[in-house]
């Protein structure tokens, strides 16, 4: 049985224009090297797998005894091993060339000496361990790897070396997976489906039933668990994955090779139709969840994390092999990758061929959980290209183990950047020095806690106690959502995150007469019965400019702001106590200004600060915040982003470096929430919130001397002498 047409791409994303990509650059994976390629994407590609292969095969056969953790040299070079063998098996099938065959041969049958001598693997921590690699998830990919390697040369090899490789080798790896581990393989987690998709494609390869009923069903068969029921539990019925954009980007890959696999064995199990085509859904909303290629980092994320990597180069040819769209090529262009495989070779020449259309990035609401009735994902996006920008805004739920304590939190990019920022994992993957590159103890005491998010903190302490028992069971409600131009809207609330504290949160997206961009408006509502200590952080990148405020500065020593929770890495910079009209900050990134201003802001201290404190190994970076604090029982916090001007540092030229907003008035009328935008030029837009769902419902308040009226949920609304009427 065939099980796979994929092939590993190098570990190091290498972004090739789509013709005269002239040299790969030498790396860890391809040394000593020039590859001259002037040609289509599947022939450069070709090339390098070449180059790869031959500086493996200049080495030898080389399978150390497995001793260090991620990072090391054994972890390392056995990751090169896999990937060896699943390209020669590749070269073999294209080429016909025997000496690849004969290289993944000896390779196999060295694993295959090795592999019953080997206990749980020496460097193991507190992960599930592995035998090859310390964590079972990696010997998981190695036999994703490894197996479609074997595949292109078994039907080749004699009798006495393919029992030796089945029965020494690929079983064993098999039973450990499935049996030994089996605490892993039956969980619903990413960890279970890279474990079933290496033991159900074994099992199409080796035709053994058992094991593909097994990895499709679950260890008992009974479907509770196992690679079909984790496409119906992690995903959304939009393709959104729990666990958040980087760990969907790299589930994605197991997904979709094992559906590859099943769809070509048994197509009468229409994989890829399954759940509405829940699979192909995945991977455009993979994609949707960047910005400038880059994965949104939150949750456990890494933040280095692109669309150029291994797992869409596989996810981008096959699912573009079953629906032909051609947004699609274009990814596959900027990436400038694709793989060895007939959809590999589809999409180089479709490419070449001129078939590409852009990719249609746009606003979009994400739900979150198999129901989709977990909270969502708001995706607000304005313009196209490298100026354009997205506000994320995260109501999902926990996100499994993976996931942070950051409810009703947000994100925001523009002009290429990263403005308003969320931290992602406290980890340094494969790197040894720190821990090996497993996730570091300030994941847990600053990476997770609520405070370092863009979110409310009641009493210093994060969300659910900072429990991942308590916090798996609850999910924000989804109130609004609407991406109709000149006002796009997102508006959640949760009442579960702390007792007897209900959280609402509007944020939108909003044209303001006279100003070139946008700006954001954020209406963050606290209700309580009971007298709470509030904390609204901002964690922002940027140089600061201006103050509107006057602060107490620490000068000559820098206090901590608290003791735990995330505060013991918080360290204090200044503190300023603002009044109505002066309670801004503006900073500058790249040539552009940003101006962070909140209405009603008298009673309410202002804290500047930076991430790091409390450090002793420098595991944290040094990040700037600017926090506001206030005390009571009932408060909202309501704040624009504003984007403006441009400095050019060449030129030595700089215009509108600061805000062009005159003034930010809010108000709570009838229960409505009314803000109101003036500008220097004296235009004024108000928004207004009912937080009532009947879209065709119309409501009247009077504010400022203006009488405002507008139908549904929330409006953006133009001013002028009088009354002013808006739409939803």
């Amino acid at each position: 049985m065939r099980i796979s047409t994929l092939l590993a791409a190098s570990a190091i994303a290498l972004a090739l224009p789509l013709a005269g990509c002239k040299k790969i650059e030498s790396n860890d994976t391809i040394a000593n090297g020039d590859v001259n390629c002037d040609a289509t994407l599947f022939e450069c590609e070709q090339a390098r797998s070449e180059a790869f292969l031959a500086d493996m095969m200049a080495e030898g056969i080389v399978i150390p005894v497995p001793k260090d953790p991620g990072g090391g040299y054994t972890h390392e070079q056995h990751k090169r091993n896999y990937k060896a063998m699943y390209q020669g098996g590749q070269l073999y099938k294209i080429t016909g060339d025997a000496k690849y065959k004969d290289y993944v041969r000896e390779m196999l049958l060295g694993y295959a000496e090795l592999y019953p001598t080997l206990g749980p693997h020496p460097a193991k921590k507190k992960q599930n361990y592995g035998k090859i690699f310390w964590q079972v998830l990696n010997d998981a990919v190695w036999l994703v790897n490894s197996i479609q390697g074997y595949e292109y040369i078994r039907d080749e090899l004699d009798e006495k070396d393919r029992k030796i490789i089945d029965d020494q080798l690929f079983r064993p790896a098999v039973e450990f997976l499935s049996v030994e581990s089996q605490a892993t393989f039956d969980r619903i987690h990413n960890h279970a489906t890279w474990a079933t998709a290496g033991v159900g494609m074994t099992g199409y390869l080796l035709g053994d039933q058992d094991m593909v009923d097994r990895a499709l069903y679950g260890s008992d068969k009974s479907g509770k668990v196992g690679f079909i029921k984790q496409t119906d539990l992690l995903f959304s019925p939009e393709g959104y994955y729990g666990e958040g954009p980087y760990y969907q980007r790299y589930a994605l890959m197991p997904f979709m090779v094992f559906a590859d696999a099943i769809e070509r064995n048994d197509p009468d199990k229409k994989i890829f139709e399954h759940r509405d085509g829940i699979l192909l859904k995945a991977l455009t909303t993979t994609v949707q969840l960047t910005y400038g290629g880059y994965f949104f980092p939150f949750n456990d994320a890494i933040r280095d994390k692109s669309l150029n990597t291994e797992e869409l180069y596989h996810g981008i040819s096959i699912a573009y092999n079953k629906t032909g769209d051609p947004g699609l090529l274009s990814i596959a262009k900027g990436q400038g990758r694709t793989v060895l495989t007939p959809a590999g070779q589809k999409v180089s020449d479709d490419l070449a061929a001129g078939k590409a259309e852009p990719f249609p990035f746009k606003s979009i609401l994400l739900r979150d959980g198999p129901q989709g009735d977990q909270g969502a994902v708001a995706v607000i996006r304005d313009g196209a290209g490298p100026k354009s920008s997205v506000m994320v805004i995260k109501n999902s739920s926990q996100g499994l183990g993976h996931g942070h304590f950051d409810k009703l939190g947000w994100q925001f990019y523009d002009n290429g950047n990263e403005i308003v920022r969320d931290y992602g994992a406290v980890r340094f993957l494969n790197i040894e020095a720190k821990e090996g590159g497993i996730y570091l103890p300030e994941n847990t005491s600053w990476g997770k806690q609520s405070v370092a998010h863009n979110t409310l903190v009641v009493d210093g302490a994060s969300h659910f106690e900072g429990k991942l028992s308590i916090a798996e069971n609850f999910a924000p409600q989804q109130l609004y959502f609407s991406d109709a131009k000149g006002a796009q809207i997102s508006s959640a609330m949760i009442d579960t995150a702390y007792d007897g504290v209900k959280m609402t949160r509007t944020m939108a997206s909003v044209d303001v007469a006279g100003l070139e961009h946008p700006v954001i408006v954020d209406i963050f509502r606290a209700d309580s019965a009971a007298a709470h200590q509030y904390d609204l952080p901002l964690h922002y990148s940027g140089q600061i400019m201006r103050l509107g405020f006057d602060t107490a500065n620490n000068v000559t020593s820098r206090p901590v702001l608290g003791g735990a929770n995330g505060y013991q890495h918080i360290w204090v910079d200044a503190i300023g106590s603002p009044n109505a009209e002066n309670a801004f900050i503006t900073w500058l990134l790249g040539d552009r200004f940003y101006t962070y201003r909140m209405a009603n802001a008298q009673n309410t201290q202002m804290i500047l600060a930076e991430s790091g404190a409390n450090d002793p190994n420098f595991n944290l970076r040094r990040e700037p915040i600017i926090m506001a604090r206030r005390n009571g029982q009932n408060t909202v916090f309501a704040s624009i982003l504003e984007r403006h001007g441009l400095t050019d540092g060449a030129a030595e030229q700089t215009v509108n470096s600061n805000s062009q907003i005159k003034s930010l008035s809010y108000e709570s009328i009838d229960g409505n929430d009314i803000m109101i935008i003036e500008t220097l030029a004296g235009a004024k837009t108000a928004f207004a919130v009912s937080y009532d769902q009947d879209s065709n419902k119309e409501h009247e308040v009077s504010f400022k001397n203006q009488t405002i009226k507008w139908s549904g949920f929330a409006a953006s609304v133009p001013l002028s002498d009088g009354a002013a009427e808006g739409e939803n």
